[in-house]
């Protein structure tokens, strides 16, 4: 999907991005993203997380792999906006997908999908209206709450 990046990206890096952030969620726990305070807390678990796994390699590949890591967390390269993009696509079309299963669970509003989706476009705006579209259709199915 690289070429629906907003600006160019080096494919690897991303991959190596996502791959790492998911290290440090899986070691984290993950938290359902429509809870904002869950979300919060979070960042700081994840950074505690980082910090023990990345730390029990050598320091140089440690500070390597952390620094790779924080800059998917920052959100400022074009990698990372990227990879960002991707991150949060993946959930949205998994809950597509399965009749919005958690988000009807929940009562997810179609306001809460679109703020935290919304970081999808900075990494690529194809992939935000794609993601717009599904939105819609996930209200109008009634998956969603208006």
């Amino acid at each position: 999907m690289q070429e629906h990046a907003n600006e160019p990206v080096e494919i690897t890096k991303v991959v190596k991005m996502l791959l790492l952030h998911d290290i440090v969620e899986i070691d984290a726990g993950d938290t359902f993203v429509y809870d904002a305070q869950a979300s919060k807390e979070q960042e700081e678990k994840e950074l505690a997380a980082a910090h023990r796994l990345f730390g029990m390699l050598p320091q140089d590949q440690g500070q390597e792999l952390f620094d790779v890591w924080q800059e998917f967390e920052l959100a400022q390269s074009p990698e990372a906006k990227f990879a960002k993009a991707l991150d949060r696509l993946i959930p949205m079309l998994l809950n597509y997908h399965n009749d919005g299963q958690s988000w009807v669970e929940n009562e997810v509003s179609k306001s809460q999908v679109m703020q935290v989706n919304q970081k999808i476009e900075k990494g690529s705006q194809v992939l935000w209206d794609k993601a717009k579209s599904l939105i819609e259709e996930a209200v109008e199915n009634g998956w969603l709450k208006n």
